[in-house]
This record gives C-alpha cells, structure tokens and sequence, in this order.
C-alpha cells in the first residue's frame, strides 16, 4: 500500500501585493534576502508586485531594479489617451519591458513566476503562469479607470487587486513555507477634497479589502505601514521607499529567529544583523 505524502513542490514561496510606487518597497525585501543569500522558489504578484516581482524573476538584482526606475516620469511609462477606456494606454510600458526583460515568457523566468490579474469579461482572478510576459503584467496593473484594460485572446483583463491584491493563495498549497510581503496596510489619513486623494483612497480600501485571508496565510508576513504617505504613481523616492521595506524585512525576519522551522533563513538573518551591528561599531 502506496503511503500518501502532502510533499510541497517548493520550499519558500514569496508573495508580493499591489500598491503602486508603494510596491519599491519589495525592492528592499529583495535586498535582504541577496544579502542573506536567499531565493525564493517560486515568486506570486499583483500589480506593482507582479511588475516588481518579474524583474527580480529574471535574474535582475534589487540595485539593478533601482536603476531602470530612478529618474524616470510617469509619462514615459503611460501616455494621455481621449478617455474612452482609460486615461492612459500603457504601450509605452510594454516597451519598456520588451526592451528590458531577458525573458520573453513567464516560463523562461530564472524563478517561476504567478502574474494574477482579473478578468473582466467574467469577473473571476486569473492566474498567468506562461505566455508573454509583458501582456500579462500589463494587465495586473491596469487599475481600471486610469489605465485601459489588456486584452489577451479575446479577453480584457485589469488589476489583479480587484480580486487578489496579496497573492498568497495562488501559491501557499505548493509551498512549505510563505514569506508574504504587502505593501498596502491600511493607515489613517488626512482628508483631502480632491478628485485624486478620493480615487486613490477608494481603490486602497477596495483592494485592502481582499488581504484579509491572504495575511493569515503567511508564515513570515512584511507589512510596510511607512510608505502609506507616498502616492499610487511617486517616481521620485524610489531609495527612500525601497529602504522602508528593507527595514520591514529585517525587522520581521527578527521575530522568527527563535523558530527552528526557519532554519536556514535563522542563520542567515543572525549573520546579517551581526554585520550590520559590526559596520555601526566602526562608524562610531
């Protein structure tokens, strides 16, 4: 008699929410686990997760990352369109991906990689696991109303945060262990009467919403509460957004270094929080 086995296909599973400019931050999660040595096996996005999440699946670097968006103005990713389905089509940021992704489809990523998108002809999340890249992220972060919906074989797709805006549960049966990272927690703001403030409020409890379970899902989660001041299309502080989530990581990380289900990532996270005190003592 052949004994049942509940064996996960991967070891950690990273999974990386929606949030506009907010998503930099997963560039410094990123950061800390390069710096302790650290991949994970499989990689599930939404929107600024999944366009985050696609460079560091194709073998790009947190720093490299940085790179290709420092500098930069909303307007060379998005172009001003006579409203009929959005105000901004996005060829400009299909260019840009075709011009800087190695790969050309979901499979031939360095690290498997879960683009969750919805879809709007039937109302249901959709997962892109193959296939060109470029669409299918293009479609996880078409927020409705700014930018025009993606359509793909027939079907128009908009911001997977509609649905999914943490992406846990695409992943967490095939995996041992999650490392959640969600760049939209919910924090108190001041009100302003402006059309802009308004749709961006709405569109952050609408997506804050569904996180719900997903949080409940992680086995580590990274929450960023500090980069709830910067807005949906901020260009301008990449480093200090990046850095929030940096500092999110570690300080999470430092909570499970008592538990021997995380073995490996104990050890790695001790020897980094030792450099780090080492390279204090020597700037004093």
């Amino acid at each position: 008699m052949t004994k049942k086995t509940n064996q996960k296909v991967h070891k950690i599973g990273l999974a990386l929410s929606g949030g506009g400019a907010k998503g930099f931050a997963h560039l410094g999660v990123f950061k800390l686990l390069e710096e302790c040595d650290l991949k994970p096996d499989i990689i599930s996005g939404t929107s600024a997760g999944a366009l985050a999440g696609v460079f560091y699946a194709d073998g790009y670097t947190s720093d490299e990352i940085k790179e290709l968006f420092k500098g930069k103005e909303f307007s060379e990713f998005a172009r001003v369109q006579l409203p009929k389905a959005g105000l901004f089509d996005m060829s400009r940021m299909k260019n840009f991906l075709d011009h800087h992704l190695r790969a050309k489809r979901i499979e031939d990523l360095q690290i498997p990689l879960v683009v969750v998108a919805t879809d709007l002809d039937h109302g249901v999340s959709h997962e892109f696991r193959s296939g060109p890249i470029a669409e299918a992220v293009m479609a996880s972060c078409s927020v409705p109303i700014i930018f025009s919906p993606m359509e793909i074989n027939g079907i128009h797709y908009v911001d997977g945060g509609l649905f999914r805006n943490f992406p846990v549960t695409n992943i967490r049966k095939e995996c041992e262990k999650v490392v959640g990272v969600n760049v939209s927690p919910l924090i108190s703001m001041k009100y302003k009467q402006t059309i802009r403030y308004i749709a961006e409020r709405s569109y952050h409890y609408m997506f804050r919403a569904n996180t719900i379970e997903d949080r409940l899902l992680c086995d580590i989660l990274i929450e960023t509460e500090l980069v709830g001041s910067y807005k949906m299309f901020d260009l301008e502080n990449v480093d200090q957004i990046a850095q929030i989530g940096y500092d999110a990581a570690l300080n999470a990380f430092d909570h499970i270094v008592q538990d021997s289900k995380f073995e490996l990532l104990v050890r790695a996270v001790k020897q980094k929080k030792q450099e780090l005190v080492l390279q204090e003592k020597k700037m004093k």
